[in-house]
């Protein structure tokens, strides 16, 4: 499993477990990414589960994270926390997939594999989309502020061992960030 993968659940679990403390002195607005409940699997565990069967390049999931991070600049009074993190983190990465890779599965597949139904999933992702404004375009500086930013709290996870860096990043060089044969051909001879 990659690297990514568990720094993004280390993360966002950080994240959840934050906003389910202040939500007790905050009360906090109810969307329809909340659940009845908290679910069994862990925010890990689904990642890894959305990874092994949406076969979406791990730049979506970079994309997905900056997305979640818009997400929830967009819509304060919607914090990420233990009962929509799960919801969100399908949605965004369907969103992200979409938006990024040729070749993506269905809503009906994604539904699937974040045990959800298909309506939920259309839903999800429409309200979603309204709540970024439709706001889905991450240039490329973006992506590698947020990539740096995943390699630093990969590093500051397990200073002690000396980690590859994130692959995204070369992904992204290759395959994401030229917008021209020229510009292609430029970076290729950059790399050498």
């Amino acid at each position: 499993m990659p690297k990514l993968i568990t720094v993004l659940s280390s993360l966002l679990q950080r994240v959840a477990e934050s906003n389910d403390l202040s939500q007790r002195f905050h009360p906090q607005k109810i969307s329809v990414f909340h659940g009845l409940t908290r679910p069994t699997i862990s925010i890990h565990s689904y990642l890894e589960r959305i990874f092994k069967y949406a076969n979406c390049s791990p730049s979506c999931f970079v994309v997905a994270y900056v997305y979640l991070d818009r997400f929830a600049q967009k819509q304060p009074s919607l914090p990420i926390n233990s009962f929509n993190v799960h919801r969100l983190l399908i949605t965004s990465v369907l969103v992200s997939a979409k938006f990024m890779d040729d070749i993506y599965y269905n809503n009906a597949f994604y539904a699937k594999v974040g045990g959800i139904s298909t309506t939920e999933m259309n839903l999800l992702e429409v309200d979603f989309l309204f709540d970024l404004g439709f706001q889905l375009n991450v240039t490329p500086a973006a992506f590698y502020t947020y990539c740096s930013y995943l390699q630093r709290e990969m590093f500051l996870q397990s200073p002690l061992q000396l980690e590859e860096p994130l692959n995204v990043g070369r992904q992204l060089k290759q395959y994401h960030c030229c917008f021209s044969e020229d510009e292609c051909a430029h970076q290729k001879q950059l790399a050498v």
